[in-house]
This record gives structure tokens, C-alpha cells and sequence, in this order.
């Protein structure tokens, strides 16, 4: 396994202030998480950057890809309310061309309501003050929302399949050029024999699913593998078996999704541009609203004075991102690596609580010492 460089102490330290400054408790969640729940919030895109091992009970397990779900789980635990929590620790994802154990410093923050755009220009600013702590002077931020996409998909008047068809596909760029290029034919995506099962599946309760799936799997001599259960596997294949049925696109709505994409400029003409694209949208509309608000705020911060670009085309190797996504980029480095990343999942403790959406707000954000660092970065 591939290992960064010793670092500083006294780069480290810098990057640690702005951190420390926000009186977070600081904590550091085990290095072992549970496969399956990496895989549901991140999606099988990453499954070929993780470190897996079987767990003494059979449980599969991985090296934790990023903190974020890990210091949720402790803060569920934990009982409380709400809390920031900082850390300083190691994650651990494949890669060709930079270390296998990357130390990432990072917070994130809990609570039962906030002022979400206040709360968001807060973050943007903490990240923005811990990246340039590290003496780069070619940053620039690079912001979007996750949250937009299949809201601007509901205003395109999308099937419910379709549309949550193209959002799961959002954080996966050649899969969803891949999916509009097909012009919105309606195709049986999956094998005969898989689309047949899925319509078994798909008139059977969630339990009867589940057991059905199980014995076919005994019937054929198969060991499923990979930190799915049997009622996982049974849903991903009913939600696909929706989606090859779902109407197709129509021509105007796959223009209208290639627009929304492409977007990528300066804050206020990206979302006057978005705006532009479903000017009859009222709940897309409100969440633009929000978003001046946002920028109002940002703009009066100490980040106010950073070049930005707001991105429309979701991107990420995490799912579970809902609002705001944030990056601190590098001329030298190029926007695929971040010195600086986070956002918004407000719906993630709630799932990660296997219950519905308390309405509660979850944000955080992390530094990359190696990319921040212009000793280490370059």
C-alpha cells in the first residue's frame, strides 16, 4: 500500500487551525466499516477503489474511502442533537497515480435546523481559509448543487423511473452522456432472465422478494459476494426492471438535459442560465432563490474574493451529497484534484438511521495535507 509523505508540523498545524477555531469536539471512528453500507451510499462506482476484507462472523468489510458516514454513525450513536465534530485521520481508496493512505483533515456538523445558506457560506469559507493555510496561490473554488438535478428533471415533466434513473447516474459522467446519446429509446436494459426475475420480484412484498431471490440463488449453485444482501440485490433489480419500461425521453427533454449540464460559469449567470432552462419551475425556482441568499453570504465572507465558477453537472464519488457541493481547486493540480472538498446531506443520518428524513441538517467538508501543502503537492 502506497503511503504519502511524512508532512510539516508546521503545515499540518496551519491547516488545523481554521478547524480548531470552530470548537468542534475532535474525534476518530473506526477504520473498519461495513461494506455494504459504503457500497449503498456511494454507489458501485467505487467498489473498485476499496479495500475489502472479510470480517472472523463473515461480514464483509472495508478501510473507510472518506469520514463523512463514519463520524455520522458516532454521532448517532452518540444520542445527541446536534454537534461539529473535526478529525484528523487516514482513508484508504485505490489508486494509479497517488497514494493508497491519504490523511485528510475535515469537520462535520449536526444540527436539528439552521439557516442552511448561512450555514453553507460558513463551510465554503472554513475550507476556503484551510486551504490557502497551506501557501497555494492559484485556488479557486468550484461550487454546484446536488439537489438541483432532480429538481430540474421533475420540471422537465421526467417519468418518476427515468427520472431517478438519470439522478442515480449524475455522479457517473460517462454514464449519463452514455444514457442521453441514446436519445430516450426506451430499452430493456437487463438480460431476458433477469428481467423476467425482476418481475417477479417487483409483484412480491419486500420479505417474499428477498426469500425468493435467496432460493434461486441455492437452485443455482450461487454465493453471493460483494457485502449485498439478498433484499438489496432484489431492489436494485426492481428499480431497474422500472426504469427499462419508463417512457422515453423525448428529443426536447434530452436537449434540455444536455443544457442543463454543460452549464459551468461564473455563480449568478450559471443559475440566471439554469433559471433560463425552466423559467415555469416554481419549486426550481425557490431553490435558486436560496441560492443568491447563499451567494450573498459567501460574497461577505473572507471567500468573497475567491474566483468561482458554479458547475450544473453533478460530480463525486459520494452519493449521499443532497445540496451544496463545494470544492477548492488548484491551477497546478487540475479540477480532478481537489485540495479541498464537502457539501450538504441532509438525508444521510436518516438513512444511515433506516428512517424517513427528520428534516435535520448535515454538512461537512475536508483538506488534503497532500494537495494542500505546496511542499508536498507541487
Amino acid at each position: 500500500m502506497i503511503q504519502e509523505p511524512p508532512f510539516p508540523a508546521d503545515g499540518l498545524e496551519a491547516l488545523r487551525a481554521p478547524f480548531r477555531e470552530t470548537g468542534a469536539i475532535w474525534v476518530q471512528p473506526p477504520v473498519l466499516q461495513p461494506l455494504s453500507l459504503v457500497l449503498d451510499l456511494a454507489g458501485e462506482a467505487l467498489r473498485s477503489r476499496l479495500f475489502v476484507l472479510q470480517a472472523a462472523a463473515g461480514e464483509e468489510v472495508c478501510l473507510r474511502p472518506d469520514f463523512t458516514a463514519a463520524v455520522a454513525r458516532l454521532h448517532l450513536a452518540s444520542g445527541a442533537a446536534g454537534g461539529d465534530y473535526a478529525y484528523e485521520g487516514l482513508v484508504f481508496r485505490a489508486s494509479e497515480d497517488e497514494a493508497e493512505e491519504v490523511l485528510q483533515i475535515g469537520i462535520e456538523r449536526f444540527a436539528t435546523a439552521s439557516d442552511r445558506p448561512a450555514d453553507d457560506a460558513d463551510l465554503v469559507d472554513l475550507l476556503w481559509r484551510a486551504a490557502r493555510a497551506g501557501g497555494r496561490g492559484d485556488l479557486s473554488l468550484r461550487l454546484g448543487d446536488a439537489g438541483l438535478f432532480p429538481a430540474f428533471l421533475d420540471a422537465l415533466g421526467l417519468h418518476p423511473a427515468q427520472a431517478s434513473r438519470l439522478t442515480r447516474m449524475a455522479g457517473r459522467p460517462s454514464r449519463l452522456a452514455a444514457e442521453l446519446e441514446r436519445n430516450g429509446q426506451a430499452e430493456d436494459r437487463s438480460g431476458a432472465g433477469e428481467g423476467v426475475l425482476a418481475g417477479r420480484l417487483a409483484a412480491l412484498p419486500p420479505e417474499e422478494a428477498s426469500a425468493l431471490l435467496e432460493e434461486v440463488w441455492t437452485l443455482a449453485g450461487i454465493t453471493p459476494v460483494g457485502g449485498r444482501t439478498a433484499g438489496e440485490i432484489a431492489a436494485r433489480l426492481v428499480t431497474r426492471s422500472e426504469a427499462s419500461r419508463a417512457p422515453a425521453l423525448s428529443p426536447g427533454q434530452v436537449d434540455a438535459v444536455r443544457a442543463y449540464l454543460s452549464v459551468s460559469e461564473a455563480p449568478r449567470a450559471a443559475l440566471a442560465q439554469i433559471a433560463g432552462l425552466a423559467p415555469a419551475a416554481a419549486a426550481l425556482r425557490a431553490q435558486l432563490v436560496e441560492w443568491e441568499r447563499r451567494l450573498d453570504r459567501i460574497e461577505s465572507a473572507s471567500v468573497g474574493v475567491a474566483p468561482a465558477v458554479f458547475d450544473a453537472a453533478p460530480r463525486g464519488d459520494f452519493a449521499y451529497y443532497d445540496g451544496l457541493v463545494v470544492e477548492v481547486v488548484s491551477e497546478a493540480l487540475g479540477p480532478a484534484r481537489p485540495v479541498a472538498a464537502g457539501g450538504r446531506y441532509d438525508g444521510l443520518p436518516a438513512r444511515l438511521a433506516g428512517g424517513s428524513s427528520g428534516g435535520g441538517s448535515a454538512l461537512g467538508g475536508m483538506i488534503r495535507p497532500g494537495r494542500a501543502l505546496v511542499e508536498a503537492g507541487q
